[in-house]
């Protein structure tokens, strides 16, 4: 990816980066990113005798953000020795349901050659369903905080001449009371939270910000004169849509769950080509007429998707289980066992209520979308006016 340009300051004068800075707000720290913490400095105390504090861990795009402790324990139990540690959340300017919640990490060593293992404490739920990332039984915490807790405990493990075999058991105090709060319990995940992150930061959400940021990133494309813009439902579909056009980082705008503000502000101040990269559930929810791809504002349709897969053929039984499946997610891996172009189809829906958005201005939309992993599972090519070039 291009680096991103700045100003004499060093302020970010375009793309994501410059998005960001002008929502003016303060940006915050995923549950993941909180969990890692606490798994570093507890089992450092397990292998040193100390803990560290503030710790400090390394994010997937390379920050290093400290954590200061909010509790602390070393104890020898029938299972043996084990370290707690715990961090408070800080959410920053988002109104996140767990802001302020208490994430604590137990760590206790295992015999070599068990590598490390999750468990779910008190607060944190367990999958019950299939179409999450995760299996059934396994303790909810997503693949990327479970990587980085693992990257950190090996190198923890080199710096202090442990194994790095470890069992890790993430709790966060008065989890099932949040998880009511959210999603948890209509998606089977029961008992508490989820651990969740994909880049350890919490964006702050604000409408009026967040579209002003979105206007302001179509704006500087343009002055830029980028003729290719991808809209981009986080950071993973952005590096999708780098790799598969090779945009640099002015033509990335940060859409966020606002596809309709992007459009209507595209329609007003055109460019030749619009590239709309998301997750999968997110854009079917744009295929069926939903402009604002928030999870407590729209849901996946599953009796729409269903018959979205009629219409690639799926039968009976194959419409009834996606209709009544968890996730959408789950829908997309049935119709893929099935032979049914559900992701294709979803992107092209989502192409073409796009395009009845930009009420026929010369912008021409191809979509992408893609799995949790970051994996293409459906595509639109571009349809609108004839393309011009490149960006």
């Amino acid at each position: 990816m291009t680096d991103t340009a700045t100003g004499p300051a060093g302020e970010a004068t375009g793309g994501r980066a410059a998005q960001l800075q002008h929502t003016g707000l303060r940006h915050g720290w995923t549950t993941g990113a909180c969990a890692t913490a606490a798994t570093t400095a507890a089992y450092t105390a397990l292998l040193t005798g100390e803990f560290p504090d503030p710790v400090t861990i390394t994010l997937p795009k390379g920050q290093t953000p400290a954590f200061a402790l909010a509790a602390e324990r070393l104890e020898s139990g029938d299972r043996g020795p084990s370290a707690m540690a715990g961090i408070v959340k800080d959410a920053g300017d988002d109104p996140d349901v767990t802001h302020g919640a208490l994430i604590r990490a137990t760590v206790r060593v295992l015999p070599p050659g068990s590598g490390v293992v999750f468990r779910a404490g008190p607060g944190v739920g367990t999958v019950t369903r299939p179409g999450l990332p995760l299996d059934v039984g396994e303790p909810a915490v997503n693949p990327v905080p479970r990587q980085m807790m693992r990257d950190h405990v090996a190198e923890v493990a080199a710096r202090h001449g442990g194994s790095g075999d470890v069992e890790i058991e993430i709790s966060v105090d008065h989890g099932a009371e949040i998880a009511r709060s959210t999603w948890n319990p209509r998606l089977g995940i029961l008992g508490g939270i989820s651990i969740l992150g994909t880049t350890g930061i919490v964006v702050p959400y604000s409408c009026s910000a967040w579209i002003d940021s979105i206007r302001r990133g179509v704006d500087v494309a343009r002055a830029a004169g980028r003729r290719h813009v991808a809209g981009c439902t986080g950071s993973t579909s952005e590096k999708v849509a780098v790799a598969v056009h090779g945009l640099p980082e002015d033509a990335l705008l940060d859409m966020g769950d606002f596809a309709g503000a992007v459009l209507k502000y595209i329609r007003r101040h055109p460019v030749d080509r619009l590239t709309i990269a998301g997750g999968f559930a997110k854009l079917s929810k744009l295929a069926a007429g939903h402009l604002d791809l928030h999870s407590g504002r729209s849901q996946v349709d599953k009796g729409f998707l269903a018959r979205l897969a009629r219409r690639g053929g799926a039968g009976d039984e194959l419409a009834a289980a996606v209709a009544s499946a968890n996730t959408g997610l789950e829908a997309l891996r049935l119709c893929e066992a099935a032979g049914v172009p559900l992701g294709d189809l979803v992107a092209a829906t989502a192409r073409d209520e796009a395009l009845a958005v930009l009420r026929g201005a010369p912008v021409a939309v191809d979509v992408i979308c893609i799995d949790r992993a970051g994996a293409i599972v459906g595509r639109a090519e571009a349809v609108g006016p004839a393309l011009s070039g490149g960006c």
